[in-house]
């Protein structure tokens, strides 16, 4: 099984292939970061990290030449796995707000907006762990429950325009996503790679996920 992180200059890939060739060396998987369109276009499983603003990070996904278009051809036509993690997550929506509004890939309806915590003690950017609450059954959650932990860093959150595409969300304040799916497309806010065992069962599980 060939696992494509896609590299695009603007994620933390060393702590997500430690983890993923980790948990895919049960598997056999082989765990490959990349820039190159035709290696993600063969991908049997894709991965897009993203840390930062999501128009920069659209801007350098949009700047490897033939990506998105191998991203598209894959996860829309192939129907491969594709995760998204924090801003490659965020990125899955209709739109982002955060500095201009910059369209994003639209494989999940929806939009991404400034988190606004009820409670004015609780700072932003969201920062640390903080307990999942599941919505909706999954197989990439498989063996993960509501009060688990996960580790967060993000100032922006996803609305999904479906109800049924929130999977969990935390509190914060309020609802605060933090993970969308549909089809083969699954998205985390947090960072699986960063939060110990609960992260590491998640990726274990997308390997193994056949949607």
């Amino acid at each position: 099984m060939r696992v494509a992180l896609v590299d695009y200059d603007s994620g933390n890939l060393h702590s997500a292939q430690k983890a993923f060739a980790l948990m895919g060396s049960e598997s056999g998987a082989e765990i490959t970061v990349t820039s190159d369109p035709e290696v993600v276009r063969r991908a049997d499983r894709i991965v897009l990290p993203g840390d930062g603003a999501f128009p920069a990070c659209k801007a350098a996904l949009e700047a490897v030449p033939g990506m998105v278009d191998a991203l598209r051809e894959a996860v829309e036509q192939r129907a491969v796995p594709f995760m998204g993690i924090c801003v490659g997550m965020q990125m899955l929506a209709d739109l982002g707000h955060e500095y201009r509004d910059t369209p994003g890939l639209g494989w999940i309806g929806g939009e991404i907006d400034a988190i606004r915590p009820a409670d004015a003690a609780l700072k932003v950017p969201h920062m640390g762990w903080n307990d999942l609450r599941l919505r909706s059954a999954h197989p990439v959650l498989d063996g993960i429950g509501t009060g688990d932990h996960a580790y967060f860093v993000h100032s922006w959150q996803f609305h999904p325009a479906d109800p049924a595409h929130l999977l969990a969300d935390v509190d914060y304040g309020g609802p605060v996503t933090a993970i969308v799916g549909r089809d083969n497309i699954i998205g985390t806010q947090f960072h699986p790679e960063k939060s110990q065992g609960v992260g590491l069962r998640i990726i274990q599980n997308f390997l193994n996920w056949k949607p």
